[in-house]
């Protein structure tokens, strides 16, 4: 299993941004989605950006892997899926009947 992690720009030299995610910074590679501002959020893995995010998008994952600790740890997890919680489950689109 693959995980990727959101990281923001913080600066870059054409292919490679130096990005940061909760303090740390790190040098991503720009190769796979080319030259991106300071700024934007980045999916990465591997120090590869693998896509571009807007920020709500990398908020979400950003939750996602949060509540994922905290449900590892045993602590209340349950705020950081505001968004599951309360909703009906719902397929992708491509499984649906049509």
């Amino acid at each position: 299993m693959c995980i990727g992690i959101p990281m923001r720009v913080v600066a870059t030299d054409q292919f490679v941004a130096q990005c940061e995610r909760q303090g740390a910074i790190t040098s991503i590679s720009l190769m796979l989605v080319g030259p991106q501002p300071p700024g934007t959020y980045v999916l990465t893995h591997l120090s590869s950006a693998i896509r571009v995010l807007d920020a709500d998008e990398a908020r979400v994952i950003d939750h996602a892997l949060s509540g994922l600790a905290e449900a590892a740890e045993g602590r209340p997890f349950e705020t950081l899926f505001a968004d599951l919680i309360c909703r009906e489950p719902e397929l992708p689109s491509h499984l649906r009947d049509r």
